[in-house]
């Protein structure tokens, strides 16, 4: 039988993961042991792991995380105050499929960012779209999105991710302006889809950094309400004589 006319089908019907598979079986004839069945079975499932490799890739590529994180680096030492079961119990993301939120808190350095960004990683690979903002950049582009008359298109675009991360969040004052963004992305997003906050000030102190309020309230009403948290402690990592692995 002639196998090269089959592997360009293969690959012609954007079968790569197929065709790989199949070159192996061709070059391995301890496989001709296997039932049809059997064989077959082994190709779709070379082609399945293939396409979700890729839509991972897609996936983490989309999210623009700030850094290359994962659950299994994180630092539990007693100094940090992390819960582990608590970690363990969010690493499911069972709470992405429930619309809850994730409060991260901690003096600047402890590794905020990093906790967050392996919850974003462990989200993809679990198949959720993720997206990773500074709180600025945040504000920045809805701004843009406005004067340039895609608001309502931005809106759309960022409804549709099932994760939505903000770092540095209240780092500085939220104008009124703001606050009316943060509440219509917040309302598109409660009850439907997820949010990781992560912030330097404890979630106590977020109120008094709005502008407005009244705004304040609804925001933080759909924000905080059933959210998990997670208040970091100890020193700064950034440190020499503090650094740990993570």
């Amino acid at each position: 039988m002639l196998n090269h006319p089959t592997l360009d089908k293969l690959l012609e019907l954007k079968l790569p993961g197929m065709a790989k598979a199949f070159r192996l079986q061709c070059e391995t004839p301890e496989l001709g042991n296997l039932t049809f069945e059997e064989r077959f079975g082994l190709l779709v499932d070379a082609e399945y792991s293939e396409r979700e490799s890729v839509r991972l890739t897609q996936r983490l590529k989309c999210a623009k995380l700030r850094q290359t994180a994962c659950m299994e680096d994180i630092d539990f030492q007693p100094v940090r105050a992390l819960d582990r079961k608590l970690v363990a119990q969010l690493s499911t993301c069972s709470w992405i499929s429930e619309g809850l939120n994730v409060l991260v808190t901690g003096k600047t350095g402890v590794g905020k960012s990093y906790l967050a960004c392996a919850l974003a990683n462990k989200a993809c690979r679990l198949g959720f779209t993720t997206l990773y903002l500074r709180a600025p950049r945040f504000f920045q582009e809805l701004t843009v999105a406005r004067l340039s008359g895609g608001y309502t298109r931005l809106l759309n675009k960022l409804a549709k991710f099932q994760l939505l991360i903000l770092d540095d969040f209240a780092l500085v004052p939220v104008s009124e302006e703001q606050c009316r963004d943060l509440l219509e992305v917040t309302d598109d997003r409660c009850g439907r889809s997820s949010m990781i906050l992560v912030s330097q000030l404890p979630v106590k102190t977020w109120h008094q950094t709005f502008a407005n309020a009244t705004l304040a309230d609804a925001i933080l009403d759909r924000v905080v309400h059933g959210s998990y948290r997670l208040a970091l402690e100890g020193e700064s990592i950034r440190d020499p004589k503090n650094k740990q692995p993570k």
